[in-house]
């Protein structure tokens, strides 16, 4: 019997040629994954704790459980939202989560863009100070590049929220932030390592794909590394980092040579951000990879409408830890509120949820039902 041909040298024929072999047959994920016993891993009781994380994250509807009480609207107020790059997904989608939440409000809000790149990021944000706003909105960046800026709103008592700029949800002193909205990173490395390990039955051989030069991405990535590690059968096979700056270049080429190097090995991907899989499906497809077959790739993070619609399709992404975006933007408009105010931050953690395509809606988003109209009663609106 001769041996299956590595998927990476198939370029034409991929699917009749596919069928050869186990991790590339072109089956539905939920026919290819989970194949081996969970004992055969050695971690049944890690498998059966991620499975058990896994489906309650995967719950089709929740309902709001963030604040429900609060200050009523601030009068006649204009915000700037400083955005790392309108070009990752994410961010956008926060933009326009805090541009339906302005409208709701009686607010005006300004969208600066900072293209990706730390002297456009610092540029972005001095624009936004030039214009001598009520408040600054951090659209997904780390403070700390634009330390000069920070410093200058905080000496203006300009209210500074953040949007994912640190790992840590709510206020912080350094720097200076009212409060800096986002999910608990540990929580998300974690479910989505937990995927991982239950779709596979504790036997993967996983490449995560991160951006080091992001503190919030490394740590996150290197938390999801070591719960994919508490399971024996699950390898990490390799550490790509890929700037999400040059993601749409980079990504192609960094695709071809993992494949080359891993072949069948390369069971599972986990990406800090839905992105990294935007820019390597066609290498994939290329490849004579199967749309619906292994790598089976997850992201950590957004949750963007394009994930979403991948996901759905099974077309080279099987699942992702969403944010909810649009309900985050209504949520940094109500801190912003706060601030303005002279109250506290709400202190509220967005919640974890893992998007299949057995769960994904015919918005192609998610949120938890009931935010706008919990915000819109909060405000007197």
């Amino acid at each position: 019997m001769t041996s299956p041909m590595p998927r990476f040298l198939l370029a034409t024929g991929a699917v009749v040629v596919l069928g050869l072999t186990g991790c590339t047959s072109g089956s539905s994920e939920s026919s290819t994954q989970g194949t081996a016993a969970a004992g055969d891993s050695g971690c049944a009781d890690v498998v059966a704790t991620a499975q058990k994380a896994v489906d309650n994250a995967a719950k089709a509807e929740a309902q709001w459980d963030g604040p429900t009480t609060g200050p009523t609207a601030a009068a006649g107020k204009t915000i700037v939202y400083v955005a790392q790059s309108m070009t990752n997904p994410g961010v956008a989608g926060v933009a326009k989560g805090l541009q339906e939440a302005t409208a709701a409000i009686g607010w005006n809000v300004k969208v600066i863009d900072g293209l990706g790149t730390p002297a456009g990021i610092q540029s972005a944000f001095s624009q936004a100070l030039t214009t001598k706003p009520d408040g600054i909105v951090i659209g997904g960046f780390d403070p700390k590049t634009t330390a000069a800026q920070v410093a200058e709103a905080n000496a203006s008592k300009i209210p500074l929220v953040a949007w994912q700029a640190l790992s840590t949800p709510g206020p912080s002193s350094d720097p200076l932030l009212f409060s800096n909205v986002t999910t608990k990173v540990e929580d998300v490395a974690k479910i989505s390592a937990d995927y991982v390990i239950a779709k596979s039955n504790g036997k993967a051989g996983v490449i995560i794909f991160t951006d080091s030069s992001i503190p919030f991405a490394e740590g996150k990535s290197q938390m999801i590394k070591k719960e994919l590690e508490t399971c024996a059968g699950t390898k990490v096979l390799d550490y790509a980092n890929v700037p999400l700056s040059d993601v749409s270049a980079r990504m192609p080429q960094e695709v071809s040579s993992l494949l080359s190097k891993h072949n069948d090995a390369w069971t599972y991907s986990v990406a800090i951000n839905d992105v990294y899989y935007e820019n390597a499906a066609a290498t994939l497809r290329a490849g004579g990879v199967n749309a619906g077959g292994a790598p089976y790739n997850v992201g950590a993070g957004d949750g963007d409408s394009s994930a979403l619609q991948r996901i759905k399709t099974n077309e080279y992404q099987s699942a992702t830890v969403p944010s909810p975006l649009k309900s985050e933007g209504w949520q940094l408009v109500d801190e912003l509120n706060r601030a303005f105010n002279n109250q506290p931050a709400s202190g509220y953690v967005p919640q974890i949820h893992v998007s299949t395509k057995e769960n994904t809606t015919a918005t192609d988003a998610w949120d938890p039902m009931g935010y706008q109209d919990a915000y819109r009663k909060i405000w007197g609106k």
